[in-house]
């Protein structure tokens, strides 16, 4: 019987069930039905064609504008068993023969390519020989020219229905307004397509704004209380992401900068060392964050108020792709007000003007209403939020506090009303604080009741209060009278008495903490686990989460998996990486177990919660056994051949018990030959401090990464 998408997800992907909407994304797909879909960042959007290209027969061509992120797609892809190539300008003379002749004998499932690279008449002619199934298109916004982020070449992709009238074209994007998804489905030609528009909710992140006081310090704050983790950094300018990076580094945190004054080999060095979490702590302007796919990102700060909402969801969206728990900070300045009203007032173009004034009055409203922040990404987004608590916010976990500001509310309202409703916040202000300026007197408002009402405080407090009023909906911008003031129903309530009115102010002291995952995972376990994930990951050239993702790691540091049967339990552990990496992580497990066994006992009365469908073999019982048969005098060969085991996963026991004080009376060249061994050697005395993949590639490809661990374990207890 032919497996179903559901098997095929547990199988390839490790996963248990589908996220919403992806399900019915892939089964259009398995039906050859066009498919437009728009899903948040962390929707899982590479899933659904990955999966059905696959279960399908012929090629998923993936046309993505991000060549910095083929790469590590395409690893993510490998990693998870699929056959996948990517074509762009990055590739050797030599590599680009090598992916045109898989194409020719029609091995691959995915070919990821740029849309430069598509319009090319060869290309197109390749194409047409290459069996396509369907074509699967990434970042679609950028084919239309209401969208945010226009590129010309993206018309190209206009002729697929022509030149491929049989094939299903899918097309995804994280952000799109109604208006530009229509266009997008004309521009591409779909046909009756399956219609997604996914929540933009993100459940797993948590929204805080706090007040930006001393900036750098309240980042160092915050980073020692989440030592470890990847995280970015959001700064306007240049010069400000200089700084607050080279002040990091002074203080010993592992931060570097990116922004687009650097060069492109510095910009991409910095990037792929984020990747591969050698740094934790990316420092950067808006320049960055489209070009990666790093699904363990644990928070995000904004150290400046952002220019519009959808930036600022954009951004904050490259937290937790994984689906675990990540923050989102904003420290929040009326001073970010009036350097970005600076910015908004050199435009010239009128209209450009104030839709830039009706977005920043959109970001101020979210950080500084007195309501969910939730609730306030999600309505802006024309997206209700029905719950009361999202229980994800500072707002909804109490860490503001409210006080009653209706007087000075009515103090506003009154001389807005009194003026006739015509007049900007800068003039209402005046009245309150009783300015003499010389439209007050032309228009004859210091004779009005309110005037002078609010000489008890600056004229910087009232436009916070005009500001407080526009978030809670009591006051309404008119744009088509230059932005004048106008009450709404709610704001007569309180003008007339009928209802008060509130502010928020921060809470001081500690900051209640944002539930992480359920389970109280073993973090020393946890450690263990992302080092191996690491090293593993240096020697394959690939960053940290295309091995594991964080959730992986911390259900293998809840459940203690030390089976194959437990193993493919795990979130993420599909049959390529159980039988790629599997033994590396249970050895771990088991080692540990071996070594805590108080904490071995706890964890035995947890099961890992998903079954498996298919068996395989047994692992040993604990690294003892290996120890054993290499104290006969057997080699390395003959071990792996008698425990039904990869010689790297024995190479790795040794290892293990070397690093334990166990085994000191081993002999290297019993397990090995004495040449290979001294080949060896010399090959880490040449390339000393490289990592094993560059070791393997200057031996000419003659050495094995099992062998070489067995030299270094028993060079390092020498």
């Amino acid at each position: 019987m032919k497996n179903s998408s559901n098997d095929i997800l547990k199988q390839i992907f490790g996963f248990s069930s589908f996220r919403p909407n992806q399900e019915g994304i892939v089964e259009a797909l398995l039906d050859n039905r066009d498919v437009f879909a728009v899903m948040p960042t962390g929707g899982g959007k590479s899933l659904c064609y990955q999966l059905p290209a696959h279960m399908r027969e012929g090629l998923c061509v993936v046309v993505s504008p991000l060549i910095s992120l083929m790469k590590d797609q395409v690893d993510a892809a490998k990693a998870n068993g699929l056959d996948a190539e990517f074509l762009n300008s990055s590739l050797s003379p030599k590599e680009r023969y090598q992916v045109f002749q898989a194409l020719d004998n029609h091995q691959l499932d995915l070919l990821y390519v740029s849309p430069e690279r598509f319009a090319m008449p060869e290309f197109m002619a390749t194409l047409k020989q290459a069996r396509v199934s369907f074509f699967a298109i990434d970042e679609a916004h950028c084919i239309s020219e209401w969208g945010h982020d226009f590129r010309p070449d993206y018309l190209s992709l206009s002729m697929i229905v022509k030149y491929f009238p049989k094939v299903a074209v899918a097309a995804f994007t994280a952000t799109a307004t109604h208006k530009v998804s229509d266009d997008i489905v004309n521009k591409l030609g779909l046909r009756n397509p399956h219609l997604t528009r996914a929540s933009f909710d993100r459940p797993n992140l948590f929204y805080q704004v706090v007040p930006k006081e001393s900036l750098d310090l309240q980042i160092l704050e915050f980073l020692h209380e989440r030592q470890g983790e990847s995280g970015i950094i959001y700064r306007t300018t240049r010069k400000s992401v200089e700084s607050t990076a080279e002040f990091l580094q002074e203080q010993g945190v592992r931060a570097l900068a990116y922004h687009a004054g650097l060069t492109p080999k510095q910009r991409k060095e910095n990037q792929d060392r984020f990747n591969r979490d050698e740094v934790h702590v990316i420092v950067a302007t808006i320049a960055f964050g489209m070009g990666i796919d790093k699904s363990n990102v644990r928070f995000v700060l904004h150290g400046d108020l952002p220019k519009n909402m959808e930036g600022y969801y954009q951004e904050t969206g490259r937290a937790g792709r994984d689906g675990e728990p990540a923050y989102c900070r904003l420290f929040f300045s009326r001073g970010d007000i009036v350097r970005i009203r600076y910015f908004i007032d050199q435009t010239e173009d009128p209209n450009e003007r104030q839709v830039a004034e009706k977005q920043l009055f959109q970001m101020v409203r979210f950080a500084e209403a007195n309501v969910c922040r939730r609730k306030s990404i999600l309505g802006y987004f024309g997206e209700d939020y029905a719950k009361d608590n999202c229980k994800t916010c500072d707002i909804c976990m109490g860490d503001v506090e409210r006080s009653d500001a209706t007087i000075p509310a009515q103090k506003i309202m009154s001389a807005i009303y009194r003026s006739g409703q015509k007049f900007g916040a800068v003039h209402i202000a005046d009245i309150v604080v009783g300015a003499k300026t010389q439209k007050i007197k032309q228009m004859g408002h210091d004779q009005l009741k309110t005037y002078g009402a609010g000489r008890d405080e600056d004229k910087k407090y009232w436009r916070r209060m005009i500001d407080q009023l526009l978030a809670q909906d009591c006051l309404i911008q008119n744009q088509d009278n230059y932005s004048a003031l106008e009450l709404t129903s709610k704001g007569q309530l309180v003008l007339r008495g009928k209802q008060g009115f509130e502010v928020i102010l921060q809470k001081r002291g500690k900051r209640k903490s944002f539930k992480g995952m359920t389970g109280d995972y073993c973090q020393p376990l946890f450690a263990q686990l992302s080092n191996e994930r690491l090293r593993l990951a240096q020697e394959e050239g690939v960053p940290p989460f295309v091995v594991f993702s964080d959730r992986s790691l911390r259900e293998m540091a809840l459940y203690f998996p030390d089976t194959p049967e437990q193993m493919s339990g795990i979130s993420g552990v599909g049959a390529a990486k159980l039988e790629k990496y599997g033994d590396n992580f249970m050895t771990i497990v088991e080692m540990f177990k071996h070594m805590h066994p108080e904490e071995a006992q706890k964890r035995s009365l947890l099961k890992v919660p998903i079954k498996i469908q298919k068996k395989r073999k047994k692992a040993g019982k604990t690294l003892l056994e290996t120890l054993a048969l290499a104290e006969q005098g057997l080699t390395l060969e003959s071990i792996s051949q008698m425990r039904g085991l990869t010689e790297g996963t024995v190479s790795q026991h040794i290892e293990k018990l070397l690093e334990e004080g166990q085994g000191k009376e081993l002999d290297v060249d019993q397990l090995l030959e004495t040449s290979r061994r001294l080949k060896i050697e010399e090959l880490f005395n040449q390339h000393s401090g490289q990592s094993m993949k560059q070791i393997i590639e200057a031996s000419g490809d003659t050495v094995t990464y099992a062998e070489l661990r067995l030299v270094r374990a028993f060079m390092q207890v020498m």
